[in-house]
């Protein structure tokens, strides 16, 4: 009898190691995977994200840009009343400052908020909302810069037109402060009224305009609370003397008209200032 005669059955044993490592790739094979990590419940997904979302709005609105609404009908016919504006911060970082013809938001000087213009957004959400920036904030004023540091802001040549350092202005974006039947100066509109002074008198001089402040107008000459009404001249003693908007107390510069749609445009530095030779 042979070998093959008394074992007719040859049974091969593997190392366990090579079994287990063909077991592995043969499940890799068929798609078996490892089970994955727990997912974050749906409602702290959208906690976080409410999170991330309102620190974005207040590092944007500290730094870079903020939602306004005009208060008041003082910077008509360009920006109405309840127009929502937006201002960019950038421009005056690092020692930048206004110049002339930029259009401002800047903080109370000092008595200059009306109550109609210092009220804020009346409930509490949009309260909420305007203090981290995702909604327009109210109780600032909205002026156009006339005169900057060394400037000197006069009352007006014969043809009605504002003069800065003895330069007239042609101002399309502004609405004259008085007509030919209310005062004006050789029977032509005046773009640059007092309205305290001898009931809109256009003769005035403003003092030269100090080093960190600048000398703002609305663009509605006759309705408009702004550095000519706080100057104090030897005609007006009734002013409170502070005529000048300190640098530091500027927000921003508008750079749009966001609301209404249709009215929606950029907001642009006029080419009016561009011949006004430097102080």
């Amino acid at each position: 009898m042979t070998s093959d005669d008394r074992d007719p059955t040859t049974v091969e044993v593997e190392p366990s190691g090579l079994a287990d490592e063909r077991d592995g790739s043969r499940s890799s094979r068929s798609g078996g995977r490892r089970p994955a990590g727990r997912q974050m419940p749906l409602w702290q997904e959208t906690a976080v994200l409410v999170v991330i979302a309102i620190v974005v709005a207040v590092v944007v609105k500290s730094f870079f840009l903020q939602a306004f609404y005009i208060p008041s009908e003082s910077m008509e016919p360009g920006l109405v009343k309840n127009d929502r504006i937006l201002v960019e911060k950038p421009s005056y970082w690092a020692g930048g400052e206004p110049q002339r013809g930029d259009v401002i938001v800047f903080s109370d000087p000092g008595g200059w908020l009306s109550a109609e213009e210092d009220s804020e957004p009346g409930n509490l959400v949009t309260k909420g909302l305007a203090k981290i920036g995702l909604y327009p904030t109210g109780g600032h004023l909205v002026k156009r810069v006339i005169g900057v540091a060394g400037d000197v802001v006069s009352c007006c040549d014969k043809h009605g037109r504002l003069m800065v350092n003895g330069t007239p202005l042609d101002e399309p974006y502004a609405r004259p402060g008085t007509t030919p039947s209310t005062g004006a100066r050789n029977g032509v509109p005046c773009y640059g009224p007092m309205p305290g002074l001898l009931n809109g008198s256009c003769h005035w001089t403003a003092p030269k305009v100090p080093d960190g402040f600048v000398f703002v107008m609305g663009d509605n000459r006759a309705r408009s609370a702004d550095s000519t009404v706080h100057l104090c001249t030897a005609q007006v003693t009734d002013c409170s003397d502070v005529p000048f908007v300190p640098t530091h107390d500027v927000v921003g510069k508008v750079f749009a008209l966001a609301w209404p749609f249709g009215r929606a445009h950029w907001e642009h530095r006029p080419t009016t200032f561009d011949s006004v030779p430097n102080p």
